[in-house]
């Protein structure tokens, strides 16, 4: 089995089920780790509806698909946040395809995606439960900043250039 990453429509079907899974993931985790409850599903599917990811559409973005074995198996996101920084979204593997190598490939090229739409440094949040996540993106040369949001689930902020 091999790796593939390819741009993909925000808005398809193989995203639709992507984002789902990568958002029940995290909200779950976090109500699970603050209220010891799971996502309530009304919740969940309106926090979906509200960010469909139109912001990762070309001109200004991108969404990747990796597949493995050419089946869908995660994404990553970039935007254009200014004139030379893009930012990195929704960057996620199914837990079953963890530990084979798709998420740096993941990350990577999303790097060359931001750098095609001219970003020369890459921006990123992320929570401090998501302990697997710091750890890649550490490992990936992305070093700790200072916060550039005020997203209230934001609680660590990390950058990297890409030149």
């Amino acid at each position: 089995m091999n790796w593939t990453v390819a741009p993909e429509p925000y808005d398809s079907p193989v995203a639709a089920a992507l984002w789902r899974a990568y958002y029940t993931e995290v909200s779950d985790r976090w109500y699970l780790l603050h209220q010891g409850r799971r996502t309530d599903p009304e919740e969940l599917e309106r926090e979906i509806a509200a960010q469909p990811g139109a912001d990762l559409a070309p001109p200004r973005g991108r969404l990747l698909v990796a597949r493995y074995g050419g089946e869908p198996a995660g994404t990553a996101g970039v935007r254009r946040y200014d004139g030379t920084t893009a930012e990195l979204k929704r960057v996620f593997l199914h837990p079953s395809m963890r530990g084979r190598g798709g998420a740096p490939l993941l990350v990577r090229a999303a790097e060359d995606a931001a750098r095609a739409l001219g970003a020369a440094r890459l921006i990123l949040d992320t929570r401090g439960d998501l302990v697997e996540a710091r750890a890649l993106y550490a490992r990936l040369g992305y070093k700790e900043t200072e916060p550039y949001n005020d997203d209230r689930y934001a609680e660590h902020w990390f950058a990297k250039s890409l030149t």
